[in-house]
Protein backbone atom coordinates (compact mmCIF):
# COMPACT_ATOMS: atom_id res chain seq x y z
CA UNK A 1 0.00 0.00 0.00
CA UNK A 2 3.15 2.05 0.51
CA UNK A 3 2.25 5.50 -1.94
CA UNK A 4 -1.49 4.44 -2.70
CA UNK A 5 -4.06 6.97 -2.07
CA UNK A 6 -6.69 5.89 -0.85
CA UNK A 7 -10.31 7.61 0.01
CA UNK A 8 -12.31 6.69 3.10
CA UNK A 9 -15.89 8.15 3.62
CA UNK A 10 -17.56 8.13 7.55
CA UNK A 11 -14.07 8.00 8.71
CA UNK A 12 -14.55 9.86 12.26
CA UNK A 13 -15.20 6.01 14.10
CA UNK A 14 -15.68 2.68 13.61
CA UNK A 15 -14.62 0.38 10.63
CA UNK A 16 -13.57 4.02 8.91
CA UNK A 17 -11.40 5.41 11.62
CA UNK A 18 -9.79 2.05 11.24
CA UNK A 19 -9.17 1.61 7.86
CA UNK A 20 -7.60 5.10 7.80
CA UNK A 21 -4.99 4.28 10.34
CA UNK A 22 -4.06 0.96 8.78
CA UNK A 23 -3.49 2.44 5.40
CA UNK A 24 -1.20 5.22 6.94
CA UNK A 25 0.42 2.84 8.79
CA UNK A 26 1.23 0.70 5.68
CA UNK A 27 2.15 4.27 3.64
CA UNK A 28 -0.61 4.98 1.80
CA UNK A 29 -1.54 8.54 1.34
CA UNK A 30 -4.72 8.70 3.07
CA UNK A 31 -8.12 11.22 2.22
CA UNK A 32 -10.64 10.64 4.48
CA UNK A 33 -14.20 12.79 5.04
CA UNK A 34 -16.89 13.08 7.60
CA UNK A 35 -19.67 15.42 8.97
CA UNK A 36 -17.98 16.50 11.69
CA UNK A 37 -15.36 19.10 11.43
CA UNK A 38 -14.32 18.57 15.51
CA UNK A 39 -13.38 15.00 14.84
CA UNK A 40 -11.90 15.19 11.61
CA UNK A 41 -9.33 17.55 13.30
CA UNK A 42 -8.76 15.79 15.83
CA UNK A 43 -8.08 13.07 13.48
CA UNK A 44 -5.58 15.31 11.93
CA UNK A 45 -3.92 15.73 14.94
CA UNK A 46 -3.37 12.38 15.61
CA UNK A 47 -1.92 11.14 12.12
CA UNK A 48 0.05 14.10 12.03
CA UNK A 49 1.85 13.28 15.38
CA UNK A 50 2.62 10.09 13.63
CA UNK A 51 3.76 11.36 10.68
CA UNK A 52 1.66 10.31 8.56
CA UNK A 53 0.13 11.90 5.63
CA UNK A 54 -4.22 12.61 6.04
CA UNK A 55 -6.33 15.53 3.87
CA UNK A 56 -9.46 15.50 5.38
CA UNK A 57 -12.31 17.01 4.16
CA UNK A 58 -16.01 17.81 5.69
CA UNK A 59 -18.62 16.44 4.02
CA UNK A 60 -21.85 14.77 3.80
CA UNK A 61 -22.22 12.06 1.39
CA UNK A 62 -26.16 12.18 0.82
CA UNK A 63 -25.12 15.39 -1.00
CA UNK A 64 -23.27 15.71 -4.07
CA UNK A 65 -21.92 18.39 -4.04
CA UNK A 66 -20.06 17.32 -0.99
CA UNK A 67 -19.10 13.90 -2.60
CA UNK A 68 -17.63 15.70 -5.60
CA UNK A 69 -15.58 18.46 -3.02
CA UNK A 70 -13.93 15.34 -2.03
CA UNK A 71 -12.60 13.74 -4.92
CA UNK A 72 -11.68 16.68 -6.28
CA UNK A 73 -9.30 17.46 -3.10
CA UNK A 74 -7.95 14.40 -3.09
CA UNK A 75 -6.86 14.76 -6.65
CA UNK A 76 -5.69 18.14 -6.38
CA UNK A 77 -3.67 16.98 -3.15
CA UNK A 78 -2.40 14.04 -4.32
CA UNK A 79 -2.69 13.31 -8.28
CA UNK A 80 -4.70 10.02 -8.60
CA UNK A 81 -6.82 7.69 -7.06
CA UNK A 82 -5.98 3.81 -6.04
CA UNK A 83 -8.11 2.95 -3.73
CA UNK A 84 -11.98 4.24 -2.83
CA UNK A 85 -13.54 2.74 -0.12
CA UNK A 86 -16.91 3.57 0.47
CA UNK A 87 -17.81 2.77 4.31
CA UNK A 88 -20.52 6.11 5.55
CA UNK A 89 -23.49 4.21 6.52
CA UNK A 90 -26.46 4.51 8.83
CA UNK A 91 -28.86 2.26 10.36
CA UNK A 92 -32.02 1.97 11.77
CA UNK A 93 -34.42 0.21 14.12
CA UNK A 94 -38.27 0.06 13.62
CA UNK A 95 -40.91 -2.04 12.16
CA UNK A 96 -41.64 -1.10 8.43
CA UNK A 97 -45.62 -0.14 9.66
CA UNK A 98 -44.76 2.18 12.01
CA UNK A 99 -41.71 3.87 10.12
CA UNK A 100 -41.51 7.21 8.93
CA UNK A 101 -40.55 7.40 5.21
CA UNK A 102 -38.05 10.40 5.91
CA UNK A 103 -35.96 7.57 7.85
CA UNK A 104 -35.58 5.40 4.79
CA UNK A 105 -35.15 8.35 2.26
CA UNK A 106 -32.53 9.44 4.93
CA UNK A 107 -30.61 5.51 4.70
CA UNK A 108 -31.09 5.73 0.93
CA UNK A 109 -29.31 9.04 0.76
CA UNK A 110 -26.43 7.99 2.38
CA UNK A 111 -25.84 4.16 2.32
CA UNK A 112 -27.17 3.92 -1.52
CA UNK A 113 -26.42 7.79 -3.29
CA UNK A 114 -23.35 8.27 -1.21
CA UNK A 115 -21.58 5.33 -2.66
CA UNK A 116 -23.04 6.45 -5.91
CA UNK A 117 -21.71 10.04 -5.78
CA UNK A 118 -18.38 9.14 -4.69
CA UNK A 119 -17.76 6.58 -7.04
CA UNK A 120 -19.21 8.31 -9.68
CA UNK A 121 -16.69 11.56 -9.43
CA UNK A 122 -13.68 8.54 -8.07
CA UNK A 123 -14.62 6.43 -11.25
CA UNK A 124 -11.84 8.09 -14.00
CA UNK A 125 -8.77 8.52 -11.72
CA UNK A 126 -9.47 4.61 -10.05
CA UNK A 127 -9.86 3.27 -13.55
CA UNK A 128 -6.62 5.22 -14.70
CA UNK A 129 -4.79 3.12 -11.74
CA UNK A 130 -6.74 -0.42 -12.74
CA UNK A 131 -7.70 0.36 -8.58
CA UNK A 132 -10.32 -0.59 -6.18
CA UNK A 133 -14.13 0.31 -5.35
CA UNK A 134 -14.89 -1.05 -1.88
CA UNK A 135 -18.43 -0.92 -0.65
CA UNK A 136 -18.71 -1.79 3.21
CA UNK A 137 -21.91 -3.21 3.54
CA UNK A 138 -23.79 -5.62 5.57
CA UNK A 139 -25.49 -8.90 6.02
CA UNK A 140 -28.49 -6.94 5.61
CA UNK A 141 -27.82 -6.91 1.68
CA UNK A 142 -27.95 -10.14 1.23
CA UNK A 143 -31.20 -11.20 3.64
CA UNK A 144 -33.94 -8.88 4.60
CA UNK A 145 -33.12 -8.24 7.75
CA UNK A 146 -36.64 -7.54 9.95
CA UNK A 147 -36.55 -4.11 12.28
CA UNK A 148 -33.97 -2.82 9.26
CA UNK A 149 -36.42 -2.60 6.40
CA UNK A 150 -34.51 0.63 5.17
CA UNK A 151 -31.20 -1.17 6.02
CA UNK A 152 -31.47 -3.65 3.98
CA UNK A 153 -32.97 -1.95 1.69
CA UNK A 154 -30.12 0.63 1.17
CA UNK A 155 -27.41 -2.49 1.42
CA UNK A 156 -29.55 -4.23 -1.86
CA UNK A 157 -29.34 -1.15 -3.64
CA UNK A 158 -25.34 -0.68 -2.77
CA UNK A 159 -25.06 -4.38 -3.95
CA UNK A 160 -26.96 -4.05 -7.30
CA UNK A 161 -25.03 -0.92 -7.97
CA UNK A 162 -21.27 -2.50 -7.43
CA UNK A 163 -22.26 -5.76 -8.96
CA UNK A 164 -23.16 -3.77 -12.64
CA UNK A 165 -19.95 -1.63 -12.24
CA UNK A 166 -17.74 -4.57 -11.81
CA UNK A 167 -19.46 -6.28 -14.76
CA UNK A 168 -19.35 -2.76 -16.74
CA UNK A 169 -15.74 -3.01 -16.30
CA UNK A 170 -14.65 -6.51 -16.36
CA UNK A 171 -11.75 -5.98 -19.58
CA UNK A 172 -10.87 -2.32 -17.67
CA UNK A 173 -8.75 -3.64 -14.57
CA UNK A 174 -10.92 -2.17 -12.01
CA UNK A 175 -11.62 -4.03 -8.80
CA UNK A 176 -14.68 -3.96 -7.48
CA UNK A 177 -15.09 -5.27 -3.86
CA UNK A 178 -18.21 -5.54 -1.81
CA UNK A 179 -17.53 -6.36 2.39
CA UNK A 180 -20.19 -7.46 4.54
CA UNK A 181 -18.32 -7.30 8.37
CA UNK A 182 -21.41 -9.01 10.10
CA UNK A 183 -21.93 -7.12 13.58
CA UNK A 184 -19.06 -5.34 14.48
CA UNK A 185 -18.17 -3.06 17.46
CA UNK A 186 -18.55 0.13 16.41
CA UNK A 187 -21.29 3.20 17.10
CA UNK A 188 -23.53 2.34 14.26
CA UNK A 189 -26.16 0.83 16.59
CA UNK A 190 -26.08 3.96 18.73
CA UNK A 191 -26.70 6.46 15.75
CA UNK A 192 -28.94 4.42 14.55
CA UNK A 193 -32.53 5.88 13.83
CA UNK A 194 -36.15 4.90 15.33
CA UNK A 195 -39.49 4.64 13.58
CA UNK A 196 -39.46 9.18 13.95
CA UNK A 197 -35.89 9.44 13.01
CA UNK A 198 -34.63 10.04 16.21
CA UNK A 199 -31.35 8.52 17.31
CA UNK A 200 -31.01 5.25 18.98
CA UNK A 201 -28.99 6.06 21.78
CA UNK A 202 -27.87 2.91 22.84
CA UNK A 203 -26.98 -0.25 21.39
CA UNK A 204 -29.35 -3.80 21.77
CA UNK A 205 -25.92 -5.54 21.38
CA UNK A 206 -23.67 -6.78 23.96
CA UNK A 207 -20.70 -4.85 21.36
CA UNK A 208 -17.88 -6.48 23.39
CA UNK A 209 -18.46 -9.87 22.10
CA UNK A 210 -18.00 -8.31 18.13
CA UNK A 211 -15.85 -8.26 15.87
CA UNK A 212 -13.58 -5.37 16.06
CA UNK A 213 -13.19 -2.52 13.75
CA UNK A 214 -9.44 -3.14 13.92
CA UNK A 215 -9.39 -6.92 12.75
CA UNK A 216 -12.10 -5.89 9.87
CA UNK A 217 -9.82 -3.43 8.79
CA UNK A 218 -6.67 -6.39 8.44
CA UNK A 219 -9.20 -8.49 6.53
CA UNK A 220 -10.68 -5.26 4.29
CA UNK A 221 -6.92 -4.73 3.43
CA UNK A 222 -6.30 -8.05 2.45
CA UNK A 223 -9.40 -8.82 0.58
CA UNK A 224 -8.46 -5.30 -1.62
CA UNK A 225 -4.67 -6.74 -2.11
CA UNK A 226 -6.25 -10.49 -3.20
CA UNK A 227 -9.11 -8.63 -5.11
CA UNK A 228 -11.28 -10.17 -3.84
CA UNK A 229 -15.13 -9.91 -5.08
CA UNK A 230 -16.71 -10.59 -1.84
CA UNK A 231 -15.84 -10.73 1.74
CA UNK A 232 -18.10 -12.12 4.30
CA UNK A 233 -16.94 -11.95 8.07
CA UNK A 234 -18.32 -13.66 10.66
CA UNK A 235 -18.88 -17.59 10.66
CA UNK A 236 -22.74 -17.76 11.68
CA UNK A 237 -23.69 -14.49 11.46
CA UNK A 238 -21.93 -13.88 8.20
CA UNK A 239 -21.08 -16.72 5.96
CA UNK A 240 -23.24 -19.26 7.20
CA UNK A 241 -26.61 -17.55 6.65
CA UNK A 242 -25.70 -16.00 3.37
CA UNK A 243 -25.15 -20.21 2.41
CA UNK A 244 -27.99 -20.92 3.98
CA UNK A 245 -30.01 -18.08 2.49
CA UNK A 246 -30.01 -19.57 -1.25
CA UNK A 247 -30.61 -23.01 -0.41
CA UNK A 248 -32.83 -23.16 2.72
CA UNK A 249 -34.39 -19.27 2.25
CA UNK A 250 -37.42 -19.94 4.76
CA UNK A 251 -35.54 -21.37 7.58
CA UNK A 252 -33.35 -18.36 7.48
CA UNK A 253 -36.22 -16.02 7.68
CA UNK A 254 -37.51 -17.64 11.10
CA UNK A 255 -34.11 -17.49 12.65
CA UNK A 256 -33.57 -13.83 11.61
CA UNK A 257 -36.72 -13.05 13.18
CA UNK A 258 -36.07 -15.04 16.00
CA UNK A 259 -32.59 -13.28 16.78
CA UNK A 260 -34.34 -9.93 16.31
CA UNK A 261 -37.04 -10.68 18.55
CA UNK A 262 -35.02 -11.39 21.33
CA UNK A 263 -32.91 -7.61 21.26
CA UNK A 264 -33.76 -5.87 24.08
CA UNK A 265 -36.43 -3.35 23.75
CA UNK A 266 -37.27 -5.26 20.22
CA UNK A 267 -39.64 -3.79 17.95
CA UNK A 268 -41.65 -6.83 17.62
CA UNK A 269 -44.07 -7.78 20.45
Amino acid sequence: MKDKVVIITGASSGIGLACAREFAHRGALVSVCARSADKLEEIKSEFDAAGHKLLVTEADVSREEDCKRLIDNTVREFGKIDILINNAGMSMRALFIDLHLDVMRKLMDINFWGTVYCTKYALPYILEQKGSVVGVSSIAGFIGLPGRAGYSASKYAMHGFLNTLRVENLRKGLHVLIVAPGFTASNIRKTALTADGSAQGETPRNENKMMSAEEVALRIIKAIQKRKRTLILTFVEGKLTVFLSKWLPALVDKLSYNVMAKEPDSPFK
